[in-house]
């Protein structure tokens, strides 16, 4: 009887099914496990030719398979970085360091002695290098091959403040002095590092530029100044340069020094040592820009003025002498609009105080006045109407500030006692310059000692180059933003929106003076609002110990150094198949690439159909522990039918031989 043979057959592929279900329950809690399941097929005899196929009763089961799961498990997060699972199809690829190489889904992994990342059974993972660039090598064994950051000198920093519009410079101190808080504007420090880790600061100072200019006297023997042959200059007596038609000398000397205003070169014979010295004013925004060259065509000239003499206010002045009296004086002196009687007057005294009591209704009526005072130092004493600094050069012929009418015994800038009604001109024009509004000198020093070059040009006249120095930040006065870094000249800007010109900083790393740092002051304002640091940034770091390891989801392996920086290692490499079913078991959790499977496809993770990588997470078993006990009844209940049919087959046998 061939029913033995079958049901033989059957009491086998029960047996298979009860130890693939068994397998999957003793995997249930195996990291990176892929369940099976166990495919029968029927066995029948060939058939003779010509005989029916309802005439073969067939010959019982066969296994043809048993199949993997792949679909994937769940993932639980762990406390170990180096636990790794895919979130998405598939595998790590594994190599046993003698050309074995297989794959797998369990992530944990670990580093060896030597620093590679390793299985639990010691072999390789698997990834992309990386070079200087960041740019992906060949795939080999990923290893943690930085131990330490080496430290970096700082080379770039972003520095954006506001500094308060409603601050006035005028009430600075005189002199700069940079442990003088009184002395400047603004402060604000950096945190900096030379090429060795050293930590530094760069402390910044900014003064705001006051209302005034500076005024330089040199003795007779002056002939050149910042290189400039100037013998051409003024004399006592001689007219002011006309700005509208300057001589030659002039030319080149506002060329050669846009810092000097060249409408005030003059010979002053009021400039001790007696005799005619020389004397030029710097514009206002250039003020404390730094010495000039003044030579006698062989030597340097040094300045005779020093102290309160070496500055005057940026504010123009019109002065209008009170000349002697000789009568009991009377008249009518108009000024901004607004009539001085002039009664029993004795002296000149007299009369400008008379004119300094309307100061408030002059004031009241003329906004762009400042004050008007008597003047008695002078000879003889005048009237000094000063405008505010703010209105620049007001120099106008036609505004005819100052009316005389009917002046007996005593005359008035020039306009005689007795003269009808008739406008006055100012005796001297101490000519105004707001170009100050916006301008702030910027200094900075290493540890707050040492003061840096920031770009500041050599003096005209010397060797090209910078120098550590100061240098000019300009903001517009209508709208507070950033217009000019390291002023030169005057109108040397930039437009709103442009890209703001950065500042090279030397000698900011004592343990490489070749380093640079390159200061990005983009964003910074000066708006009517408390003076605050917006951004500040650099790129600088000390030497760095290695923390820990972590993974991106696009599977980079990424360092962490004490001294915070991160650092790319490697990118993990994630294997496909075109059939994945095809792959043939190794144990471990491990399966070869086979002719079935076909060969792996290798790219990073969340590219193509790879998933994406979870850092400390790892994937479960995808057992699914309640249909394998139902398949453990099936193959009991399986067995047991066929082992009745081998019981049955022997009782007809039984009764057979009884016959």
């Amino acid at each position: 009887m061939a029913g033995f043979s079958t049901a033989v057959t059957g009491l086998k592929a029960s047996t298979t099914m009860l130890d693939v279900a068994g397998n999957n329950i003793a995997n249930s809690s195996t990291v990176g496990f892929k369940s099976s399941r166990t495919e029968f097929g029927d066995i029948y005899a060939t058939a003779v030719v010509g005989a029916g196929s309802a005439n073969v009763a067939g010959s019982g089961v066969t296994v043809t398979d048993i199949a993997q799961d792949f679909k994937a498990g769940t993932i639980e997060f762990t406390n170990n970085n180096l636990d790794l699972a895919i979130n998405g199809s598939g595998f790590f690829q594994l190599d046993d360091g003698q050309g074995g190489v297989t794959y797998t889904r369990a992530g944990a992994f670990e580093l060896n002695k030597d620093g590679y990342i390793v299985s639990k059974n010691g072999k390789f993972l698997q990834g992309y290098g990386l070079d200087a660039d960041g740019n992906r090598l060949p795939i080999g064994n990923m290893a943690v091959t930085e131990k330490e950051s080496p430290p970096k000198a700082t080379e770039n920093i972003d520095l954006s403040f506001n500094i308060d519009a409603r601050d006035d410079a005028s009430k600075l101190l005189q002199s700069y002095d940079k442990d003088e808080p009184g002395s400047f504007t603004y402060t604000t420090t950096m945190r900096t590092f030379d090429s060795l880790g050293n930590e530094h600061t760069i402390k910044f100072n900014l003064r705001e530029q006051s209302p005034e200019r500076n005024v330089y006297g040199f003795d007779n023997t002056a002939t050149t100044l910042s290189g400039v042959d100037i013998t051409g200059a003024p004399l006592p007596g001689d007219p002011a340069i006309d700005p509208n038609n300057l001589p030659q000398w002039a030319v080149d000397l506002a060329d050669a020094d846009p810092r000097i205003d060249v409408t005030s070169v003059r010979y002053d014979p009021a400039v001790a040592p007696p005799g005619a010295a020389l004397t030029f004013e710097l514009k206002a925004w250039a003020t404390d820009s730094g010495d000039v060259v003044v030579t006698d065509g062989t030597n340097s000239v040094p300045n005779l003025l020093t102290g309160p003499d070496n500055y005057r206010a940026a504010n123009e002045v019109w002065s209008y002498d009170i000349g002697s009296v000789t009568a009991p004086a009377s008249g009518v002196i108009t000024i901004g609009g607004v009539e001085i009687d002039i009664e029993n007057a004795g002296d000149a005294g007299v009369i400008g105080r008379r004119i300094a009591e309307f100061e408030p209704q002059i004031l009241e009526a003329n906004p762009n006045i400042e004050s008007v005072q008597l003047d008695t130092n002078s000879t003889p004493p005048s009237i000094k109407v000063t405008f505010k600094a703010i209105e620049g050069d007001v120099n106008n012929t036609d505004l005819d500030l100052v009316q005389v009418n009917d002046l007996t015994g005593f005359d008035f800038g020039g306009a005689a006692a007795g003269a009808g009604p008739q406008t006055v001109d100012p005796a001297v024009i101490a000519q105004g310059d707001n170009s100050y509004q916006g301008y702030y000198r910027t200094y900075a020093y290493l540890n707050g000692e040492e003061q840096l070059d920031l770009g500041k040009l050599t003096d005209p006249g010397e060797a090209k180059g910078t120098e550590p120095g100061p240098i000019l930040l300009s903001f517009n006065p209508t709208n507070g933003l950033l217009r000019g870094v390291n002023i030169q000249e005057d109108g040397d800007f930039f437009s709103a929106g442009s890209a703001v010109p950065s500042i090279t900083i030397s000698g900011a790393d004592p343990a490489n003076p070749g380093t640079k740092i390159e200061l990005d002051m983009s964003g910074t304002t000066q708006f009517a609002s408390s003076s605050i640091v917006k951004s500040q940034l650099q790129d600088g770091y000390t030497k760095g110990d290695l923390i820990g390891v972590t993974f991106a989801g696009t599977g980079e392996m990424i360092a962490s150094f004490s001294n915070g920086q991160n650092q790319a290692l490697g990118v993990v490499a994630i294997a496909s198949f075109e059939n994945q079913s095809g792959l043939q078991p190794n144990g471990d959790t491990e399966w070869s690439a086979t002719l079935t499977s076909g060969d792996a496809v290798m790219n990073p993770p969340g590219t193509g159909l790879n998933g994406t990588l979870r850092s400390a997470a790892l994937e479960s078993s995808n057992v699914d522990l309640s249909a394998e006990l139902v398949k453990l009844i099936e193959g009991q209940r399986n067995f047991q039918a066929n082992s009745k049919t081998l019981e049955t087959l022997n009782a007809v046998t039984q009764s057979i031989l009884q016959i």
